[in-house]
């Protein structure tokens, strides 16, 4: 197997929120890394020879029974490590020190103060600086060999260092946008105190995941599933980089994608990624196991039931082909493995899971170590047209599951013809590369209104835009008001079956981004 040739730093999951923007901020510093859970043995630690390692926060106290732990040997590696928040208490506790509930809970900003000069984790930093805190517990006292080295008006223990060890610990968390200089922090402790040198890069990675694919595949052949998103068309770039005209990819076309957009996507696959595409036209089959389902779960049972038999039948023309491609990203590989106990499922994942078992293939997955910014950078390198890297999210499921009822023809037809003026709205007014993801839902009531003296009831669509980086957390888009206005005019006047539209101001959480 190809040797990494870069670098690598291990985060420890304690079941914080802030976990994966902890990695985020690490490979922002040009440092690869990875999450693992916190509870992993000292020998796997190993074989990933960290050059240093991060224990996150996490809702627990050190005091609850059951709280989550880490192998105490990765205090004895020799290698550099950062505790934050629970990872601090912890680490702490470990060492004899002392936790005990705050005074009060923080949670919010809060000056903090450096009282050690030569603090390497605060290099080039100011002696003081906003930081972001969200704790019940802190430090009351100190392990033997540690020393002080910031405060804040109420935290006393701002910031702890063994130099000896060469181990930090913050109360705080450097990882959110809310603390000032945060980056600074995390690359100091990546780049000059575990000494990485910073050769992460979307063109390494290319390299490195084109030699990997290269072994794994051998001669043999690829299948890939392309949807239109950004996932599945990279990994196929990438995998045609790899192993060129040995990749066949499928396009299932289920009935419920934008107005067009099979016809839009097919000219992208073919002109711009220049690869082999079978578009399989499946309309009939999809909206008739949807007729009547109303229930978003069964909806997306039903679709990717009929996803896998219709995918498998097409691949079964593609002889010796081995693998099967996914477009798997690393929030999705993090999302299926649980973390310090079960997880609450929210909604099924949209990604389809029975097509290798059931055609008896070997997965390649070459995005699942990638963010999805991280998957649009490696599609840039790879020369992937833009109209496909900046493409909005869309769902698995398609419209099946933005049809907030059952699902028929005619309600698909309402939703095509204001989703695409919406999102033809938002292109139209510069506004589309200003959004995370922008969407239309119809909405199972109907509404009274006033069209030419007339009397109608008809049905009613949601508008829905949201801000975001990675999809795990999103605000509501703050549109204009002009902008909206219209929108809604056009649609009204425009769709015959639609005479209300609105606007959702839900952010995520504790809305999810699509409706159901």
């Amino acid at each position: 197997m190809t040797q990494r040739k870069y670098s690598k730093i291990i985060v420890l999951d304690f079941g914080s929120q802030y976990t994966q923007l902890i990695a985020r901020r690490v490979r922002e510093a040009k440092v690869y890394s990875e999450i693992l859970d916190s509870a992993v043995s000292v020998e796997e630690i190993k074989q990933h020879n960290p050059a240093g390692i991060i224990l996150s926060g996490g809702p627990a106290s050190v005091h609850d029974d059951g709280a989550p732990t880490c192998d105490p040997a990765i205090f004895e590696l020799g290698i550099p490590v950062l505790g934050i928040c629970y990872g601090l208490h912890y680490m702490v506790s470990l060492f004899d020190g002392e936790v005990a509930k705050s005074g009060s809970r923080e949670y919010g900003r809060a000056e903090v103060h450096r009282t050690v000069p030569d603090y390497p984790l605060f290099d080039k930093m100011p002696d003081s600086f906003q930081a972001w805190m969200s704790h019940a517990d802190e430090v009351v006292r100190l392990a033997p060999g540690f020393i002080t080295t910031a405060a804040s008006e109420t935290v006393p223990q701002a910031a702890i260092w063994h130099k000896e060890k060469n181990l930090f610990g913050l109360q705080f968390h450097p990882e959110v946008v809310h603390t000032k200089h945060g980056k600074r922090i995390i690359r100091n402790f990546v780049r000059s105190i575990c000494g990485c040198k910073g050769r992460w890069s979307p063109q390494a990675y290319i390299d490195e995941t084109v030699q990997t694919l290269r072994e794994q595949i051998g001669e043999k052949r690829v299948i890939c599933g392309l949807s239109g998103g950004v996932d599945s068309s990279v990994a196929a770039r990438l995998i045609q980089e790899a192993i060129g005209d040995r990749l066949t990819c499928i396009f299932v076309d289920n009935g419920l994608l934008r107005h067009n957009e099979a016809k839009k996507l097919l000219s992208v696959f073919r002109e711009n990624l220049q690869i082999n595409v079978e578009h399989v036209n499946a309309e009939e089959v999809f909206l008739k196991y949807l007729d009547g389902v109303a229930d978003p779960e069964e909806k997306r049972r039903i679709i990717g039931r009929e996803f896998i038999e219709v995918f498998k039948n097409a691949a079964e023309s593609v002889e010796n082909a081995d693998f099967l491609a996914q477009g798997t990203t690393y929030p999705d590989v993090i999302e299926s493995v649980s973390v310090n106990g079960p997880s609450v499922t929210i909604k099924s994942h949209h990604n389809v899971g029975g097509l290798p078992e059931k055609m008896n293939l070997e997965v390649v997955e070459p995005l699942r170590l990638l963010f999805k910014d991280e998957v649009r950078k490696v599609g840039e390198s790879l020369g992937v047209k833009d109209e496909l890297i900046h493409r909005h999210p869309f769902p698995g499921p398609g419209l099946g599951i933005r049809i907030i009822d059952d699902v028929t023809p005619e309600k698909v037809r309402l939703l095509q013809e204001a989703d695409d003026i919406f999102i033809q709205g938002l292109v139209e007014h510069g506004l589309y590369d200003r959004v995370w993801q922008a969407a239309t839902i119809l909405l199972p009531i109907q509404s009274v209104g006033v069209m030419g003296d007339e009397r109608t009831y008809e049905n009613v669509a949601a508008l829905r835009a949201v801000t975001s980086t990675d999809g795990m957390t999103a605000d509501w888009a703050h549109l204009p008001y002009g902008f909206l206005a219209e929108i809604s005019s056009k649609i009204i006047n425009r769709v015959k079956g639609i005479n209300r539209v609105v606007y959702d101001i839900s952010s995520k959480p504790p809305s999810t981004i699509e409706w159901e």
